[in-house]
């Protein structure tokens, strides 16, 4: 049973994303901030061999340590979901607030090499592995107020297409998937809260759903070894941009 790593498994296209890995056959490693719920998901998946860390993808002394503590059984990792992170915030340049831009800069860009270069050592040991960034339509293209997210997106981005070429030669495959408008707590984090401002995001059309862009990253994770699916941006039906969505 090979073994998948996934980060911010305790909500939204991380949390999809280990259920459907989990269908797929994977053994887990779940990590997230909040233990209840990744103990939650944990007990969904009864059947399946999980493991559970808890850490803020941050905190590098915390991720290291959490890595090397990992039981025999789960150390070989085959699979790298680099899912948390997030958005906090709307403002234009000039009104922002250096605590967000910390936080998305941290958590988006930091905390994916946090936990990349904690597993990688075992990755290249074994000359096999496969990292998946969840990145975004933001990374992609510039939109009003999002500044600081977009652009820690887009370093994701760049960090994906640099990583795969490092990683070429010794047989770890790196792959981005760029979600556009997904209805999960994206929303209510960067409105820090305020459910009613996060509910008008998704107001008038259909969203994307979580199990949407897991099922698309189990697909691009279970090609053949003669595949890669370098990467995918997937849009609401109503999407056709970042911010061009037709509303009814």
């Amino acid at each position: 049973m090979k073994t998948a790593f996934v980060t911010g498994a305790s909500s939204g296209i991380g949390r999809a994303t280990a259920v459907a890995l989990a269908g797929a056959g994977f053994q887990l490693v779940i990590s997230g901030r909040r233990r209840e719920r990744l103990e939650a998901l944990a007990a969904e998946l009864a059947g399946v061999p999980v493991y559970i860390l808890v850490f803020d993808v941050r905190d590098r002394a915390a991720v290291d340590a959490a890595v090397t503590d990992l039981p025999a059984e789960f150390q070989a990792i085959e699979v790298l979901i680099n899912n948390a992170g997030g958005a906090h915030g709307l403002n234009p340049i000039q009104a922002g607030d250096p605590a967000d831009w910390d936080q998305m800069l941290d958590s988006n860009v930091r905390g994916l090499l946090n936990v990349t270069h904690a597993l990688l050592p075992g990755m290249t040991a074994r000359q096999r592995g496969f990292i998946l960034n969840v990145g975004s339509v933001a990374g992609h293209e510039a939109y009003a107020n999002g500044n600081v997210y977009c652009a820690s997106k887009a370093a994701v981005a760049m960090l994906t297409k640099t990583m795969r070429l490092d990683l070429l030669p010794l047989g770890i495959k790196v792959a981005e998937v760029n979600p556009g408008a997904v209805e999960t707590e994206f929303s209510q984090v960067r409105f820090k809260g305020d459910a009613a401002r996060a509910a008008k995001v998704y107001e008038g059309f259909e969203p994307l759903r979580a199990e949407d862009v897991a099922e698309i990253i189990v697909f691009m994770v279970t090609r053949p070894a003669r595949v890669t699916i370098a990467e995918v941006l997937v849009l609401a039906g109503a999407q056709g941009a970042a911010t061009t969505i037709v509303r009814k």
